[in-house]
């Protein structure tokens, strides 16, 4: 994977602007991971498919709930059609069901109707009343270009290379980092963290704060569970980022600090313990866990869920040592949220963007 030749320079703000405007809007998953486009939701349930999905054209309700405060949108029969969260850019829409599958991991499937788009700025309650809203939220309904879970998968199990017009591989399958001298290949540190975006895409980076980073060329094609989550939101869909794991403007590096740090609503604080009550979680939310048998109780992984899968589990999409990259299976650990699994014992925290 390390044989395509890396680029030579980084590109200019106006290339990276219309790139991740690009990227955001390129063509549809094929391959391992989604692997089907069916039927849209009923009801409020976004995991359950229910019958074609049709875009309403008005006549939409609008209901305010607390704990996080929220606005819920339904359309005039009563379906749910979208969750805008104060404070947060993610929003969650209705669309037509997608199945979610790594059949190398895991024989279940995630089959959802719920599609997870990041508005230009935090949504605050109210803001259903404005002009900009009137005109965006049919056409974000009908959007069919990739999401952040259809992008979050341009990067697992037979998923396709993507480049751009200049010769730049932004999507294809991901690993997760080099090999660690002496470690057994069932050691979680049998491959190396440390590996951002920048070095997937194997290209030099200058943050906001004029804080440059160079890829290592033996991560060419790797990233880490954090830089995952960097290379999807903050790379192809533009969620600010910045350099360090201390506070600023956008993500951070590392899990530790995005779970803390980074903008957005914290459903789920760390108690040191597995939350009882993960029922908050929607599609597109950031879950963190604590891991490492070695620090038990620090932030050490992040994943982004996914919603239940067809065994009624909750399951998550991370990038991880064993795995070496992306995957939604249940290599070295169910990837599901309930139960007594290594993941499940160890989810610590969970935040909405």
């Amino acid at each position: 994977m390390g044989t395509t030749p890396t680029p030579s320079g980084r590109p200019s703000r106006r290339q990276v602007l219309a790139c991740a405007a690009g990227l955001a809007a390129a063509g549809a998953v094929t391959g391992y991971a989604w692997h089907r486009l069916g039927s849209g939701v009923s009801g409020g349930d976004f995991s359950n498919p229910g019958g074609d999905f049709s875009v309403p054209t008005g006549g939409f309700r609008f209901e305010h709930h607390a704990a996080p405060a929220r606005t819920v949108v339904r359309a005039a029969d009563g379906r749910v059609l979208a969750t805008f969260t104060d404070g947060a850019r993610t929003a969650l829409l209705a669309g037509p069901t997608r199945t979610w599958s790594e059949p190398r991991t895991t024989g279940a499937e995630v089959r959802s109707g719920a599609w997870v788009r990041l508005m230009g700025g935090p949504w605050t309650r109210g803001k259903e009343r404005t002009a900009w809203f009137r005109e965006w939220f049919p056409k974000a309904l009908a959007d069919r270009s990739p999401d952040a879970l259809a992008v979050a998968f341009q990067y697992g199990d037979g998923a396709d290379d993507r480049h751009t017009r200049s010769g730049l591989r932004y999507a294809g399958k991901a690993h997760f980092g080099p090999l660690v001298p002496g470690q057994s290949p069932t050691s979680f540190h049998y491959r190396d963290e440390k590996s951002d975006f920048y070095d997937y895409l194997g290209t030099p980076w200058t943050f906001p704060d004029g804080t440059r980073r160079h890829p290592e060329k033996e991560r060419y094609g790797d990233v880490d569970c954090s830089g995952f989550m960097r290379l999807v939101w903050g790379y192809r869909l533009g969620y600010p980022m910045h350099a360090t794991n201390s506070p600023g403007i956008g993500l951070p590096r590392r899990a530790y600090a995005i779970a803390s740090r980074a903008p957005g609503v914290l459903l789920i604080p760390n108690t040191g313990r597995p939350p009882a009550d993960i029922s908050l979680l929607l599609p597109g939310d950031l879950v963190f866990f604590a891991i490492d048998i070695g620090r038990p109780h620090g932030i050490d992984h992040c994943g982004i869920y996914l919603g239940p899968d067809t065994n009624g589990h909750p399951r998550f999409y991370s990038s991880r040592s064993r795995a070496n990259g992306p995957t939604m299976g249940d290599l070295a650990g169910r990837a599901t949220l309930d139960g007594h699994g290594f993941y499940a014992q160890g989810l610590r925290m969970a935040r909405r963007l």
